[in-house]
């Protein structure tokens, strides 16, 4: 007996577009998203049950457009999808499973960010919704506002930094060096409250421990030689 599955009808990703083709107008909407998925990549680099996206579009239902955040994270999903990767992010392509944290870069051309998107992205059950804006362009509104989905609405959590239990990660802002640029940037922290590094921050440490430790080899060897020791036959 043939059985209908609703889902055969559905478009695939490959057949949605993949944004909204608007461009952005300021470089840190590109860059900001980068740097948490550079981090992510490293932290999480055993973990295949995470996927971040940037500029792409999220699909709820068929029969909507996408919705595009500057940055997302989706966790329960798989880190790859094929050799391309995905186009577009499709809810019924994903098992039904919403990201659980939304991003949105505050640029000089305002979009919508603190009423619209509230709105769009608590329909779509995102559990945090994160709206940072670098130059802080609108009165009464702090610099870094992460909010909770609670009942369907949006509470605001208070502090520059915040913790997600249900992520195990914290989000907040700090200076530090991305790409040679040194800025206040948006950073992953833990439990704790340390911040993770950047690629840039986590070379530089590696390769001053490693200096360190051939200083204290060549400061080792040049004792033995002091004491008539040949290294050579220990």
């Amino acid at each position: 007996m043939f059985k209908y599955n609703p889902l055969d009808c559905l478009p695939s990703s490959a057949e949605l577009p993949d944004s909204d083709d608007t461009p952005v107008d300021n470089e840190l909407q590109i860059l900001i998203p980068n740097l948490l998925l550079a981090i992510l990549a490293a932290i999480w680099q055993s973990r295949d049950d995470w996927f971040f996206g940037i500029n792409m579009g999220i699909y709820h239902t068929p029969n909507q457009g996408a919705i595009v955040p500057d940055g997302f994270l989706s966790l329960g999903v798989e880190r790859f999808v094929g050799e391309n990767g995905r186009s577009s992010y499709v809810l019924w392509e994903e098992d039904g499973i919403p990201p659980i944290l939304a991003l949105e870069v505050v640029s000089q051309t305002y979009n919508g960010e603190y009423e619209q998107k509230k709105i769009d992205y608590a329909e779509l059950g995102i559990l945090y919704y994160v709206i940072y804006a670098p130059t802080r362009l609108r009165r009464k509104r702090q610099r870094l506002e992460v909010y909770r989905l609670v009942e369907g609405q949006y509470i605001l959590l208070s502090g520059d930094q915040i913790w997600m239990p249900e992520i195990g990660l914290g989000i907040g802002r700090e200076r530090g060096t991305y790409q040679g640029m040194t800025r206040e940037w948006l950073f992953w922290y833990d439990e704790q409250g340390q911040r993770y590094l950047t690629p840039e921050e986590a070379n530089f440490q590696q390769q001053q421990q490693l200096e360190q430790t051939q200083q204290q080899l060549q400061e080792l060897l040049t004792k033995l030689q002091q004491k008539g020791i040949d290294p050579n036959t220990l």
